[in-house]
């Protein structure tokens, strides 16, 4: 079995997409996710100190437990935990690739911005 994670947007518009880009993108058979509404914003800003530590918490039972090959920061269109627009959230999802990389230097983190449409595309 091989594992992946995803730290995601609660919304369940985005679920889906993620999931299956990720499966692909890192040639996992499971994708492991971590939700919070405007998970991005919470990372870059780290100022929720119980939010970050509960992601953290979850991150590590999913590298250590499962061996996650690759972790995804995600954002998207429409969000209403992190209403600023795409090209303020994709500098949020660049801030927390790096937070969440300071973490985990030897795992492949991405930056994932999912549109409008639904489609996923890494931005970082």
């Amino acid at each position: 079995m091989t594992f992946c994670t995803a730290i995601n947007c609660m919304d369940g518009r985005i679920q889906m997409p993620v999931i299956r880009y990720l499966q692909k993108r890192f040639n996992a058979e499971y994708v492991d996710v971590i939700t919070e509404a405007g998970p991005n914003l919470i990372l870059a800003r780290q100022s929720e100190n119980n939010s970050v530590e509960s992601i953290l918490r979850r991150l590590r039972v999913s590298i250590e437990n499962h061996k996650s090959l690759g972790i995804a920061i995600v954002g998207h269109h429409d969000c209403a935990g992190n209403p600023a627009p795409e090209e303020l959230q994709i500098e949020h999802i660049r801030k927390a690739v790096e937070f969440i990389k300071g973490h985990y230097p030897e795992i492949e983190t991405i930056g994932l911005w999912v549109d409008e449409n639904w489609s996923v595309k890494e931005v970082v």
